[in-house]
């Protein structure tokens, strides 16, 4: 049996990284190509430069059994021998001890003892003057103590003096020019893809306040890149096919609801011209729930259209009325119907009919679900909550949630549509409002409707 295992999806990486990212990268890349070119000819540094031969003679140098300025036979120096046969140079230590080997040009002949005062010089000509000799001077520690060496020599391109130049290059010019390149481009570019990117955290802004209930909310193309106003522009039309398909469902419904009206009173109507017995009373109870599944739309997509109507009522009032009303139907089911208002009176600014609609829900929730006996007690209690408890088996957690979805069902076979609980949260969440489902104190399920804007005063009635 072969099992297939589903790889976690990577996170989106971030665009603005993603640019900095390249924009350095390339920068990088074009001036290491740039530096590299200036490198391979010569116009950045010569690596046979009289540097390298002043080095040569530093490390040759030495003082004789007579105490004298002598040159050590090394590798280095015969190199340096065999690929310059015109080899020139002057080594004077401070005591005035002279060594010269080759023909010293006569520019230079008498300069060294000039610059005894100066550590280092570059001796050479103006830029347009005819090519002509340039020299090297330096004052360096040696085997013989401190030395002036003038040489207008170049020394032979050996591994090591291409190592050493090359490391030379990466430390003084191509690292400092990186760093700044790097340092200038993470800056620049945090401003400037920031700004350009500006657009974006807009449309994202907005599109958090895109949801089944906020229709008609566009995505801004105010100051977004045209690369992605394209993808913007697409998303908006199908929100707008979204909105026009939501609008035609909604007519629907309220048509289907409001046309199913006439039928379900006609039909309840011929029931009841039928003789009493069994089958009479269920189809009686049939029409009655076709009749408030009816009612239940048109109530859902008229409070959609036309929200709700606000004015000064008496809770405690409103509810004693709702339940004086529903209380023969619960009696009928088997069930105790007691009111208990926790204050006189309890003021909130509101749609009356519609909050006796999400009472009355809850009513018939209660008769339907509660297991056909016990009590059903309803309360209203400062600032303005409404509970209506049951002592039936109660409402599982994990179902709370799935309740107040349009057409859900605890029962398959109950008589209810699904859309009450739906119709009560709509009323609340209209309300400013929520509803909730607790564990009743003694057992069986409590529902709280919790109004805002209410006002209370007096004691319990």
């Amino acid at each position: 049996m072969s099992t297939a295992t589903n790889a976690a999806p990577s996170s989106p990486s971030s665009l603005k990284r993603r640019l900095v990212r390249r924009l350095v990268l390339l920068q990088a890349a074009i001036q290491l190509l740039v530096i590299g070119a200036l490198v391979a000819t010569g116009h950045l540094i010569n690596f046979s430069s009289p540097e390298n031969t002043v080095e040569i003679l530093q490390e040759a140098v030495m003082r004789g059994a007579d105490g004298r300025l002598a040159m050590r036979a090394t590798p280095r120096l015969a190199a340096l021998r065999e690929a310059q046969p015109p080899l020139w140079f002057s080594v004077r230590d401070r005591q005035g001890g002279r060594l010269v080997e080759g023909r010293i040009p006569d520019e230079f002949a008498d300069i060294g003892a000039t610059l005894d005062g100066v550590g280092q010089a570059r001796l050479g000509w103006n830029m347009g003057d005819p090519p002509r000799q340039s020299a090297r001077m330096r004052w360096v520690d040696s085997a013989a103590g401190p030395v002036q060496i003038l040489t207008g020599a170049d020394s032979p391109i050996t591994w090591r003096n291409l190592g050493l130049s090359l490391l030379l290059v990466l430390l003084e010019v191509v690292l400092p020019i990186l760093a700044i390149t790097v340092a200038a481009t993470l800056l620049a570019s945090h401003v400037v893809v920031r700004r350009t990117l500006s657009g974006l955290h807009a449309i994202v802004a907005r599109a958090g306040q895109i949801d089944a209930e906020q229709r008609g909310v566009r995505l801004p193309l105010a100051e977004v890149p045209a690369e992605v106003a394209t993808l913007v522009g697409a998303f908006n039309d199908a929100l707008q096919r979204l909105d026009d398909g939501h609008a035609r469902q909604e007519r629907f419904l309220a048509d289907a609801a409001h046309e199913l009206r006439t039928p379900i009173a006609i039909l309840h109507t011929r029931i009841e011209n039928l003789a009493e017995g069994a089958e009479r009373t269920r189809l009686l109870a049939d029409a009655a729930r076709l009749s408030v599944l009816a009612g239940q739309l048109l109530d859902l997509q008229r409070m959609k259209v036309h929200g709700t109507g606000r004015q000064r009522i008496d809770l405690v009032a409103m509810v004693r009325e709702v339940v004086a009303e529903m209380a023969p139907l619960a009696l009928a089911a088997g069930y105790e119907v007691s009111f208990e208002p926790l204050a006189a009176r309890v003021e909130i600014e509101g749609d009356r009919d519609a909050i006796a609609r999400a009472l009355a829900n809850l009513v018939r929730n209660a008769i339907e679900h509660a297991g056909g006996m016990g009590a059903v007690t309803v309360r209203v209690m400062p600032p303005g909550d409404i509970e209506v408890i049951d002592d039936g088996p109660g409402i599982p957690a994990a179902l709370r949630e799935q309740i107040f979805k349009p057409f859900h069902r605890g029962h398959a076979t109950g008589p209810g549509a699904g859309l009450g609980l739906s119709l009560v949260q709509e009323i609340a969440r209209l309300h400013g409002g929520e509803v909730t489902v607790h564990d009743a104190p003694g057992g069986g399920a409590l529902f709280r409707l919790r109004l805002r804007s209410a006002r209370s005063d007096g004691a319990p009635a």
